[in-house]
């Protein structure tokens, strides 16, 4: 590889999207989870809703912001680093990143608001309100970025122009292409699954703490969202195991370049293995210190032992996809993948037998698996990414067709500058969340009801004003 401006143009972008990837992954599920826990306290009137809300709305508030500002990044590097792309594509990729805006960021950026401010200004059903739709637009918002991404991954509803530039033909085609059904399910319970991690971990510390000192407080409510996170990797661990196969599936048929990378695999042949391990050596063209099952990787593709399944010598080696990456990239999601899955299955089992506080091995491992589904989203989209090459579109539109005309020292000096400020600024609040988190509830206890929840002479009424949410931050 050449340090050209080519590489480093790449570099740059997987670097930033590597931390703009982290902020929605989080705040998609805790905006799901916020809305949940609104929800049960004005069905059950517990306070420790309550003070669950109030304590992960800061979080979210944070996490949110640092997402926002990472995205516009990605944003104004299309037109710096990225502008054939743009100017070749922007007939199909324009209109969904519009639709972005205009359906998800307005409605998340018009009630955020609501919910971080509203708490002692709007009664309890319209903050309610205002959060499930929060909740709803970070979901559309996903939509049509995985529409968009997922497009580039499978192309379809499109024609090239005799000036080269793509133009919808068929809109309804390009959102709903063949890859987005799985790649949305797949990536929504990432989310889901990356925040219950990190509602697990952040409780069973403060559960583990409670043990060791019984004058903490804030103990019940960290119990309970300790339950509610253990029971839903539960559910969705072996789920994601299902979406993942069947997004596996979707990319033999329609990016089969990618699956050989993934898998290992160099030779076109019948009855492939499964490689369990080895090195990609794509000079030698072959895997070093492999080990392999034989007979096992058609059935993993859900196809006959007989059925001939491509390897990257069927491509000339410039088409082929560097496999180093997604080969090791699959093998770290997968076994978090499995992880997930055990942690889920014993704890449900110690939630049954009633012996899920009651066991420090078990609240450590919560612990040790908080940052698993953040690594598991960034090894999914380097799977996802580096395995398209050498394609920006697949098979139609090249890479290096897609670079701005800028020179080498431009962009270094570009990647330096980000690297430095986002080492500082992303170090900083990743910091102070986790200090958050490591308090745990216990700063939510003062907070107030919303305003029309204080009824005259009440203890509520005659409690001292509080920051809101919102102010807390």
């Amino acid at each position: 590889m050449e340090f050209d401006a080519l590489l480093l143009s790449r570099l740059q972008f997987a670097f930033t999207i590597a931390f703009h990837i982290l902020f929605p992954a989080f705040t998609i599920g805790l905006a799901a989870f916020l809305a949940v826990l609104e929800g049960l306290w004005l069905w059950t009137k517990r306070d420790a809703f309550k003070v669950l809300y109030l304590f992960w709305v800061k979080i979210f508030a944070l996490s949110f912001g640092m997402g926002v500002v990472s995205g516009i990044v990605l944003s104004y590097q299309f037109g710096t680093n990225w502008s054939e792309f743009i100017r070749l594509t922007g007939g199909v990729i324009g209109p969904l990143l519009a639709f972005e805006v205009l359906t998800a960021f307005f409605l998340e950026a018009s009630f955020l608001g609501v919910m971080l401010f509203g708490w002692k200004k709007v009664g309890p059903k319209l903050h309610f309100t205002a959060t499930c739709l929060v909740a709803v637009g970070t979901t559309i918002s996903a939509f049509w970025i995985l529409s968009a991404n997922s497009w580039m991954q499978t192309p379809q509803g499109f024609e090239i122009m005799a000036d080269g530039r793509f133009q919808a033909t068929d809109f309804m085609q390009v959102v709903f292409n063949p890859s987005f059904p799985s790649r949305l399910v797949h990536m929504m319970l990432a989310a889901f699954l990356t925040t219950g991690l990190v509602v697990g971990a952040a409780s069973a510390f403060r559960v583990l703490k409670e043990r060791a000192d019984p004058t903490v407080t804030g103990w019940t409510e960290s119990r309970i969202s300790l339950v509610m996170a253990v029971g839903l990797v539960a559910v969705l661990a072996p789920l994601q195991l299902l979406a993942g196969h069947w997004s596996g599936t979707v990319g033999h048929e329609h990016q089969p370049s990618k699956t050989a990378a993934i898998e290992g695999y160099w030779e076109t042949r019948a009855d492939q293995p499964f490689i369990v391990f080895g090195v990609p050596d794509r000079d030698a063209q072959k895997n070093h210190l492999e080990v392999a099952i034989p007979g096992v990787g058609n059935a993993i593709q859900n196809l006959p032992r007989d059925e001939v399944i491509q390897g990257l010598d069927a491509w000339p080696r410039e088409d082929q996809p560097p496999p180093f990456i997604p080969f090791f990239s699959f093998r770290i999601m997968v076994g978090l993948g499995l992880l997930m899955i055990l942690l889920g299955g014993v704890g449900a089992v110690l939630i049954w037998r009633r012996r899920l506080f009651d066991s420090p091995w078990f609240l450590r491992f919560c612990v040790a698996m908080g940052p698993s589904g953040f690594i598991a989203v960034l090894a999914g989209w380097m799977v996802t990414e580096v395995g398209r090459q050498p394609w920006v579109v697949y098979g139609v539109l090249r890479t290096r067709d897609a670079v701005s005309p800028v020179t080498t020292a431009e962009v270094a000096a570009s990647l330096t500058a980000y690297v430095i400020v986002y080492a500082v600024v992303f170090t900083a609040g990743a910091l102070f969340i986790l200090r958050l988190m490591a308090e745990g509830p216990v700063a939510a206890l003062a907070e107030p009801a919303p305003r029309q929840d204080r009824a005259p002479g009440s203890a509520l009424a005659k409690a001292p004003e509080d920051t809101s949410p919102g102010e807390g931050v």
